[in-house]
């Protein structure tokens, strides 16, 4: 049965939403962005087929929009209550803010969605090292770094940057379908284009055979998007 695609992005956040709740329970019991040569997008695919990217349920069948809006809503309500926002408190937010604002102007991805990333990789750490080795705001990858340019990947400005400018390649790539990016920046392209993975409603009828990392982190970005385009 075919998924309607306009409630994959509900769907997907959904899915984020019982895992939140989940947690409660165990708690109380654009091309111009391609315009600068310092980087070889060719080469980088090549690279990022090989690599496991930069951090190392299946639905059979659309829901109703109403039923869809009405479990984002509690899922929202259950994420907030589960995840609270806390970041580093030598954190400079204003700069951040700022890092990102520019290199999503630069790279035409939306700032909200850049944030998202950024609080899903590291919440908002730009010290954070995960047991992988991804390093910084938005757990760069060695291999990765070098290929976007990134010398220092606990720098604020140039991870950020790189990052973007990743997150920008993928959406490109997967001709804006933000799920499919979002599943390939934290599996890696090359495991989407194995599973031949390419729209949101094919994301959906695939996402079990995509790590269970992978398939709560589509829809915890997803959720943290709404959060910031609210606020």
């Amino acid at each position: 049965m075919e998924v309607d695609p306009r409630y994959i992005s509900e769907w997907l956040r959904t899915q984020w939403a019982s895992d939140a709740t989940r947690l409660i329970a165990n708690r109380r019991a654009a091309d111009a962005a391609y315009s600068d040569n310092a980087i070889d997008f060719a080469a980088m695919l090549q690279m990022l087929l090989s690599e496991s990217g930069v951090n190392g349920n299946t639905a059979n069948g659309g829901i109703p929009a109403d039923e869809a809006l009405a479990q984002l809503a509690a899922a929202n309500a259950a994420f907030n209550t589960a995840m609270p926002y806390t970041h580093d408190e030598s954190a400079d937010m204003e700069n951040i803010d700022r890092i990102v604002s520019d290199a999503s102007r630069d790279y035409g991805v939306d700032p909200a969605l850049v944030k998202a990333v950024i609080r899903a990789e590291s919440n908002f750490r730009s010290d954070a090292v995960s047991s992988a080795g991804a390093k910084g705001l938005m757990q760069l990858m060695d291999g990765t770094a070098r290929t976007l340019g990134v010398t220092d990947s606990f720098d604020p400005v140039q991870n950020v940057r790189g990052g973007t400018r990743f997150l920008s390649y993928l959406l490109h790539k997967y001709d804006g379908n933000t799920g499919v990016a979002l599943a390939a920046y934290n599996a890696g392209p090359g495991r989407v284009d194995r599973l031949g993975i390419r729209t949101e409603a094919e994301l959906a009828q695939r996402l079990e055979s995509l790590p269970e990392e992978t398939q709560r982190y589509v829809g915890k970005v997803l959720a943290f998007r709404e959060q910031f385009n609210v606020t």
